[in-house]
């Protein structure tokens, strides 16, 4: 999300006694499949062992490197009135299935994450794009909502205020997903996403940029759902179906789930 192309990577396991050798071996094999997908190298890493009952089974750390691409120019200076905020695909998914999993919860349709590596669709964007694309970001923790706030937010300095329009229908949702938010309560904009990006990239390309995502891989569901206003700098403003508007507030308590 900060426009480098992905080369090496580290990785660390705290593992709880008790980890069963085949779980161990299902996560290794997982991992493997998923960097030569990414296409990086695994260069380094440990491994600790903690007492039965200190480490929920396993907790797992990585940290990457890699190269700035040349046309890329992320940064939260760029973002300016006008500019449209896009998302790569469907949102709270991924949380949505992990507290499926986590508490037992059984739906109709069973939900999968969308984990993917978006380095490659990342690749591409930046190659026909550069920097027009002003800012990237993933909405993991906090989800979508809190994402747009930070940015709202951190442009809110100086003389280049600004503030953010969201449009509801037009953010894609599973229909199982915003079934599963309305029966738990939750709203979507706040369930964290792990292969699902935003991008706020400048009018004149948003349109070519949405139809090239959505052929890409992992971007076939993307939308326009927003746009960068001059007006309420620092809030983000979501005008929903039936037409009435609200403030989308930061994350208020716990994330649920908590994720990483």
């Amino acid at each position: 999300m900060c426009g480098a192309i992905p080369k090496y990577l580290s990785l660390g396991f705290i593992l709880e006694e008790g980890l069963t050798m085949a779980e161990f071996w299902d996560i290794l094999v997982s991992i493997k499949g998923a960097s030569e997908r990414a296409g990086i190298h695994i260069v380094t890493g440990d491994t600790k062992v903690v007492e039965r009952g200190k480490g929920d089974k396993i907790f797992i750390n990585t940290s990457g490197i890699g190269e700035l691409h040349p046309q890329a120019d992320i940064s939260i200076k760029n973002v300016k009135a006008g500019d449209k905020v896009i998302v790569s695909g469907h949102i709270a998914t991924h949380g949505m299935a992990i507290m499926s999993v986590r508490e037992g919860l059984e739906f109709e349709t069973t939900l999968e994450s969308d984990t993917a590596p978006l380095n490659h669709t990342i690749l591409a964007l930046l190659d026909e794009f550069g920097h027009d694309i002003h800012l990237l970001r993933d909405p993991t923790r906090g989800g979508v909502a809190t994402v747009l706030n930070e940015i709202a937010r951190d442009r809110n300095v100086g003389v280049t205020r600004v503030g953010i329009d969201l449009k509801q229908a037009a953010i894609p949702v599973l229909d199982e997903v915003a079934g599963a938010c309305e029966l738990l309560g939750l709203d979507p904009l706040y369930v964290a996403n792990e292969g699902v990006f935003l991008a706020i990239v400048a009018t004149e390309v948003a349109d070519a940029f949405l139809e090239k995502l959505r052929t890409l891989d992992y971007g076939h569901s993307a939308a326009i759902i927003g746009e960068v206003v001059a007006e309420h700098p620092g809030q983000v403003v979501l005008t929903s179906r039936i037409g009435g508007r609200r403030v989308v507030n930061m994350l208020v308590g716990e994330q649920l789930p908590r994720i990483c």
